[in-house]
């Protein structure tokens, strides 16, 4: 795989994201929506950077020039936001955040109400078929 230097998250996301994404939609029949508005209150709105949606399960991945701390918690507010929006009944919502070469997963489980970060981080292109077995096993499971 070429690499090439992104410098801004626009860039990242068409360059370095998009493509795995829409490979796993197309895997997993899921729809993808990017920069994908969601509106649960007058306080709380805003956009997902990626909102992935199959069958049995949502995925929201957010985009991020350098920083994974602050991409999850981010990541971590958006999950607990769409447990009041999201119509599926599955008892854990995901998410993951990513700079576009390095990917981390979180999930939130909607009963206790709590938010894990997942310690793992994969690397593309090292880790590429590992990430793409998550990717397709979050949305696939049912």
């Amino acid at each position: 795989m070429p690499r090439a230097r992104v410098f801004c998250e626009a860039a990242r996301r068409e360059v370095l994201i998009a493509p795995i994404l829409l490979e796993v939609a197309h895997i997993t029949e899921a729809i993808v929506n990017i920069e994908y508005s969601i509106e649960i209150d007058q306080y709380l709105r805003g956009d997902l950077g990626y909102y992935l949606q199959s069958k049995h399960n949502v995925l929201v991945v957010e985009a991020k020039q350098a920083d994974l701390t602050r991409g999850f918690t981010q990541l971590a507010a958006e999950l607990i936001a769409l447990d009041s929006w999201v119509e599926l009944q599955d008892p854990i919502l995901y998410g993951a955040v990513t700079t576009g070469d390095i990917w981390q997963f979180g999930s939130f489980e909607r009963v206790s109400r709590v938010v894990t970060q997942h310690l793992m981080l994969y690397r593309v292109p090292t880790d590429l078929e590992i990430l793409m077995q998550i990717l397709v096993g979050i949305l696939s499971q049912g």
